[in-house]
């Protein structure tokens, strides 16, 4: 049910405000809060589309908080240190600090945090960048290296392990509906020629 709600601008304009009026879902009890995610704000009356992101979301959400658990608990490092230390083990003559923060979609600040940890754990150094003296380049010291190669066996069991639920052509399948979507919204994004 649609309530439409009227209230007059400064300027005499009128502005109107819907909103959708639906009974509010009862409280969970202890036992059904334990497994609320994202997905349980949906109902099945939700477009197909809308309850479609929520499970995709919350599948994401569960992968990356068993990983972030299992990262903790066998290494003592955290995703930010693992995702850092991935783009620097893809790159052996290592990255300036914008380069990095670009890969990681993050600000300058939080890698120079997490690259300052890393090079007093002596995981990573700090090279000069050559033609401009105020930058530097970091990379994977040997021990740094050898740190990371471990994890990301780990990584890689664990997601497999995530993932076993799925038979092969479930994963086949599964891997190209995304890829399209993907492209859907990559074309989305993209400049468009007339504007």
């Amino acid at each position: 049910m649609l309530r439409c709600s009227g209230a007059r601008l400064t300027d005499g304009a009128k502005c109107f405000k819907f909103e959708v009026n639906q009974p509010r879902a009862p409280m969970l009890d202890s036992t059904v809060s334990a497994h609320a995610d994202r997905e349980t704000i949906a109902r099945t009356d939700d477009h197909r589309a809308l309850r479609t992101w929520l499970r995709l979301l919350t599948c994401t959400q569960l992968v990356e908080r068993e990983v972030r658990s299992r990262l903790r608990r066998h290494f003592a490092t955290t995703l930010p240190r693992f995702d850092l230390m991935a783009q620097l083990e893809r790159n052996p003559g290592g990255l300036n600090m914008k380069a990095l923060s670009r890969l990681l979609m993050v600000t300058g600040g939080n890698v120079t945090a997490i690259v300052d940890q890393l090079v007093r754990e002596g995981l990573v150094e700090r090279l000069p960048e050559p033609g401009d003296r105020r930058a530097a380049r970091v990379r994977l010291t040997r021990a740094g290296a050898r740190a990371f190669a471990e994890m990301a066996r780990s990584h890689e069991r664990w997601i497999v392990e995530l993932f076993a639920g799925l038979a092969r052509h479930e994963h086949e399948a599964l891997y190209a509906l995304l890829a399209k979507l993907k492209q859907h919204l990559r074309a989305l994004q993209a400049p468009k020629a007339s504007a």
